[in-house]
């Protein structure tokens, strides 16, 4: 018995890297490759506008200590930029707001969409619609309603005497962010959502019936039964979304161009790669952009591994 089970386990492991390894190569030549070309790239003062350059100078894009004599000097380069930290705090600020905002309402909507009623479908289909429109249009939509002068938003607001003059959204430095977090959540909302009804969906509804018949109150059933059981699910939709939200570029290159309030990683980077002409410094900056992430990423799935650990 047990040799018969060791052979289809040893079954089971190969036909898994049969149907891995195209996709394996696959991802290799599409990502692996330029990865690795931008790293390269980093360590070079390569310029778009001069093909042929590219020679190496190691780690000055990072951090370089430019000597004027008689002990005068500077340190220059990516990390010692004031605007790249600054761009690092906008993009993590970002994050946790958006995607926090976005794993609540998700939460919420998936909880109704979940439940029993007429119409259940229809709603299921349209509560889609947001995160269905291409990010471009996205932002050129709310751009329009964000306008300070023929906005709707501030025709509704000063309505309701909530403010007494006209604001410019995207332009204002107090309110940029606030506005490219606004249009980020009416998007992407629909995809925690959806991803954490999924979750639901697996759950048995033997123990709601159970439940019920013990006469728990529901709040206390979401508290004690629901959310322990979908946490998975929340996890994955939480990486998906801090993924997507650490290297967030159209959003706002569309709705807040030129901005310094709200200039993130993925903007400085396209920045000095096209907009100065500096491709190895722009490279050097995706390259930090790249390792920022996966940090972020790994000590995220690190610590909810423990954390499920734990409840077990």
């Amino acid at each position: 018995m047990a040799a018969a089970t060791s052979q289809l386990t040893r079954e089971k492991i190969r036909a898994a890297w049969i149907f891995l390894v195209p996709m394996m190569l696959v991802l290799l030549a599409v990502a692996g490759w330029p990865l690795l070309r931008t790293i390269w790239l980093g360590f070079t003062d390569a310029k778009l506008s001069q093909p042929g350059s590219g020679q190496w100078i190691g780690f000055e894009n990072y951090l370089f200590w430019l000597d004027y004599g008689e002990g005068d000097g500077e340190w220059i380069g990516l990390l010692a930029d004031p605007t790249w930290w600054r761009a690092v705090w906008n993009t993590v600020y970002f994050t946790v707001i958006a995607v926090t905002i976005e794993t609540l309402l998700g939460l919420i909507v998936a909880l109704v969409l979940n439940a029993e009623f007429a119409g259940r479908g229809f709603v299921r289909a349209a509560i889609l619609v947001p995160w269905a429109i291409p990010t471009i249009v996205s932002a050129k939509m709310w751009d329009w309603m964000m306008n300070d002068q023929f906005g709707i938003l501030n025709d509704m607001f000063l309505k309701l005497g909530l403010i007494s003059a006209p604001i410019a959204w995207t332009a204002q430095p107090e309110t940029a962010m606030i506005a490219v977090i606004i249009v980020d959540v009416w998007k992407t909302t629909p995809f925690m959502a959806l991803l954490i009804l999924a979750g639901m969906q697996m759950l048995p509804g033997d123990i709601y019936e159970a439940a019920k018949v013990d006469g728990i109150h529901p709040v206390k059933v979401f508290f004690r039964v629901t959310l322990p059981l979908i946490r998975p699910a929340i996890m994955v939709a939480v990486i998906f979304r801090m993924l997507d939200s650490l290297r967030i570029f159209d959003l706002i290159y569309v709705l807040t161009p030129n901005n310094a309030q709200t200039v993130t990683m993925s903007v400085y980077a396209r920045q000095h790669l096209f907009d100065f002409d500096n491709f190895a410094y722009g490279s050097a900056a995706s390259t930090l952009l790249f390792l920022i992430i996966a940090g972020i990423t790994i000590l995220y799935i690190y610590a909810g591994r423990l954390n499920l650990s734990g409840d077990k």
